[in-house]
């Protein structure tokens, strides 16, 4: 007799664990549970844009300071207008 109270106990822990992950499995699909994850994933990618312009404005301004220290000195500004790095400067053997 107690075996058979130990197994109905495991049934019973059991089919309330596989009811709650069924549960919670039915309410993702609802449209109310994909709003929410629609939501978490337009949140996300608000701070990755937020992140991104943060990192092109202090790039932006380190380039005008740059240019601007250089036309202060007389410099010609012309080779720090390129997109290119100057790679062969910095490889010695090229």
């Amino acid at each position: 007799m107690f075996k058979r109270m130990i197994w109905v106990g495991i049934g019973v822990v059991v089919g309330v664990v596989v009811v709650r992950k069924l549960t919670k499995a039915a309410e993702s699909v609802t449209p109310g549970g994909v709003a929410d994850r629609i939501g978490g994933a337009g949140a996300e990618m608000r701070e990755s844009f937020k992140a991104f312009w943060a990192d092109v404005s202090e790039a932006k301004r380190a380039k005008e300071a740059e240019l601007f220290d250089a036309m202060e000195r007389g410099e010609d500004i012309t080779p720090l207008l390129s997109d290119e790095e100057d790679d062969t400067q910095a490889q010695p053997g090229r």
